[in-house]
């Protein structure tokens, strides 16, 4: 009985010490930033806890710098970057090394480096040119993409109008319309805000942002390796990303049966089925079903969430800060008048509501630590060698929060955006949407729709809740890969 206790802790000790040898951190590191040492199979658990996994990496950068390297799980080994010189530096200055997308743990088993997010190389180079090009055809950046969005603006503000100031919570309405301007560009389709189809897909899109962002998810990232096979919420995740794609495959099919070959294309996906018509006899072809469905649900689910979350952020902000409510109305009077519609003509007549939608995005910091990049060759940086494919977390919300750059950055203050005659003024650190070569490719579509969305609602309604200011909360509800702005209650009055 003896003996075989013994055997039985020697065996433990043995695979303690290969999973040890197995870590990155023991072969194949270059020369890597410093960092907390790795523990056999849990890697920087102890510093890096499932839910504050952000503001873990901030606290280890007071000790470690700027630059440093940390380990998600026993396997997976990060470079982290702290600050606007360190990001700016990497992801400007050398941003063809960093292009790379890195592991999204939560997803990548579904996209298996396919779609123009999560692909990589020539895959990406092509799948990123093709689509901003069908943007821009369709109207991106342009007066047609600028109408499209106004006439949603006012299916918006109409839903708005019929809840007869009544409290409810803005998230469906807002993530309905912002998803409504993206399947007009993608599906040629706008749905009716009462379509429970449609209802489902905007609700699966949100489960899909909160399932990646919660505590699980991240733990996820740290152990998808042994949490993957078993139960768990993950399995709700790949139910939401489910129902996205199934909606997604609906409407391709609907395009294939109904494809002209001759004409001009109604949308991306029929901009796509051309191309893969053109390109069907290349056996190399990166225009291929799986590509296009992978890129379509990445749109979708990005277009439904993203600016609808830092529009709800905007209009908690206008609740909490009804002063500042005020003088965007103020503004909008003065410069609009009661009945013109706001247009992208007019951001430069309204400074001081372009500098609360700006502040209102920097204080947010949707995506708080970047998108995971990769290195796609070996590269020198700060005085480190980065071997091909580290994985490279660029902290966002440091920039955005950077106390070099914006003082007292916790605080909400527009006016950092404005300069001593009341003009807008950009700040080189304000970068939301990443910068180099992964840099968001709807960055454009994501302005425009804040400015149109916001100033529509700001011009018809005043808002109002029934809890006084000094309670509201700020602090998102959810902080992992996205931060989740709590849930509220507002009224919208006619102004």
């Amino acid at each position: 009985m003896e003996a075989t206790g013994t055997w039985a802790l020697l065996l433990v000790l043995l695979l303690v010490l290969l999973v040890t040898l197995a870590l990155p951190g023991t072969r194949g590191r270059g020369h890597l930033p410093p960092g907390p040492a790795p523990l056999p199979l849990l890697g920087n658990l102890l510093q890096l806890r499932p839910g504050k996994l952000y503001c873990g990496l901030l606290q280890l950068s007071k000790k470690y710098g700027p630059v440093f390297t940390v380990h998600l799980g026993p396997w997976r080994r990060v470079v982290v970057l702290v600050g606007h010189e360190a990001v700016q530096e990497a992801l400007g200055g050398q941003a063809e090394e960093f292009s790379g997308r890195g592991t999204l743990a939560t997803l990548d088993r579904t996209f298996d480096g396919h779609g123009v997010f999560f692909s990589n190389g020539e895959r990406w180079r092509q799948l990123r040119r093709f689509t901003m090009l069908a943007l821009r055809d369709l109207g991106m950046g342009k007066r047609e993409g600028e109408e499209l969005i106004q006439a949603e603006a006012r299916c918006l503000v109409e839903a708005f109008r019929g809840t007869e100031g009544c409290p409810l919570d803005p998230s469906l309405l807002l993530a309905q319309a912002t998803s409504n301007i993206v399947c007009s560009l993608i599906f040629g389709l706008r749905f009716p805000y009462e379509d429970e189809e449609f209802q489902t897909v905007v609700r699966a899109a949100a489960g899909t942002l909160l399932g990646i962002s919660s505590p699980w998810g991240q733990t996820y990232e740290m152990f998808s390796w042994f949490l993957q096979p078993l139960p768990g919420p993950h399995t709700q995740l790949l139910h939401h990303v489910g129902t996205l794609a199934a909606f997604t495959v609906q409407q391709v099919q609907r395009h294939q049966g109904s494809l002209e070959t001759s004409g001009p294309a109604r949308d991306v996906v029929d901009a796509f089925l051309l191309k893969m018509a053109q390109e069907e006899q290349d056996p190399n072809t990166e225009f291929t079903e799986k590509n296009l469905l992978m890129t379509v649900i990445y749109l979708l689910f990005a277009g439904t969430m993203t600016v609808s979350a830092t529009l709800r952020y905007a209009l908690l902000l206008l609740l909490k800060y009804p002063q500042v409510q005020k003088c965007v109305q103020e503004e909008l009077t003065r410069e609009l008048g009661a009945s013109w519609a706001p247009g992208l003509g007019d951001r430069a007549r309204l400074p001081y509501t372009d500098a609360v939608l700006h502040e209102a995005q920097r204080l947010l910091a949707l995506v708080p630590m970047g998108i995971p990049r990769a290195l796609t060759k070996t590269t020198c940086f700060r005085g480190y060698t980065l071997p091909q494919g580290t994985e490279v977390f660029p902290l966002l919300g440091s920039v955005l929060h950077d106390p070099k750059v914006f003082e007292q950055p916790e605080e909400f203050n527009p006016g950092r955006f404005l300069d001593a005659d009341g003009r807008f003024k950009k700040h080189e650190a304000f970068l939301p949407f990443s910068l180099g070569k992964r840099v968001c490719l709807g960055e454009g579509l994501a302005r425009a729709e804040l400015f149109l969305l916001f100033t529509a609602i700001l011009h018809a309604f005043s808002l109002e809740s029934s809890c006084p200011p000094g309670t509201l909360s700020l602090q998102p509800a959810v902080s992992g890969l996205f931060n989740i702005p709590p849930a509220f209650l507002l009224q919208f009055r006619p102004r």
